[in-house]
């Protein structure tokens, strides 16, 4: 086993450790929660090896580091998450390999994506992305669309061919009544989702809680973590 291979295997079982303690801390059952590695700044080296070790759900958040990664990946069964603010002049691109779309927060994104989708011949999968830093009618500093904003953009989505709603998706906000309390915030989402849910019964997915409170984000209900810094290190910075 490569150095390399042997790390990633260790910050592996200690992240899948964590999350299997924190399902039996909520009483919830191991495989309600699945773990999406964030795959950013890494080589597709690193994707290779997080296969071998068994992760079958990788992100990423730049599609001009994402493309020729999955290019060069695309041998193997993996589904892609594009989690990262996204232009409309880049979806076509990520069409080209994204599985899931988790940071649909506007219209005209929803637009672009369900032209893109059927030009393509693909079925997309779709989160809304809260911001629960956001006013009525704003976006957050990270993107999203406001809580008051998710019934219009799932009605979009819904109706929209080649687009298919899968759920919500959020980052704890670094700002406004939620900042410094994730399990709050993500308490607040899963509201949302069961409300979501109450006209979309199939938009069941939750993605919320990276490295730092997954645990907070599977106590609240989340479906799916999204994990970088645990499992790859400490990411190089970007020039």
């Amino acid at each position: 086993m490569t150095d390399r291979k042997a790390e990633l295997a260790a910050n592996l079982a200690q992240v899948e450790e964590r999350i299997a303690s924190a399902c039996a801390a909520a009483g919830r059952k191991r495989e309600e929660v699945t773990l999406i590695v964030v795959t950013k700044t890494y080589p597709a080296s690193d994707v290779r090896i997080l296969h071998q070790l068994g992760v079958r759900h990788v992100a990423e958040n730049r599609d001009q580091d994402a493309a020729p990664k999955a290019t060069a990946c695309a041998d193997l069964s993996l589904t892609w998450h594009f989690v990262g603010q996204l232009q409309t002049n880049k979806v076509r691109s990520v069409i080209g390999y994204a599985d899931v779309v988790q940071s649909v927060d506007r219209a005209r994104l929803v637009t672009a994506l369900s032209a893109a989708a059927v030009r393509g011949e693909r079925e997309l999968g779709c989160l809304i992305q809260v911001a629960l830093d956001a006013e009525s009618g704003e976006r957050g500093e990270r993107g999203g669309v406001a809580p008051d904003g998710v019934a219009e953009l799932a009605a979009a989505i819904g109706a929209a061919p080649g687009l298919r709603l899968d759920g919500l998706m959020t980052v704890a906000p670094l700002a406004g009544e939620f900042a410094g309390r994730q399990r709050a915030a993500f308490d607040r989402l899963m509201e949302i989702s069961s409300r979501l849910r109450a006209g979309h019964p199939a938009a069941n997915m939750v993605s919320a809680g990276m490295s730092g409170d997954l645990e907070d984000a599977v106590a609240a209900g989340a479906t799916h973590v999204r994990v970088g810094t645990a499992v790859l290190g400490v990411r190089p910075r970007l020039g």
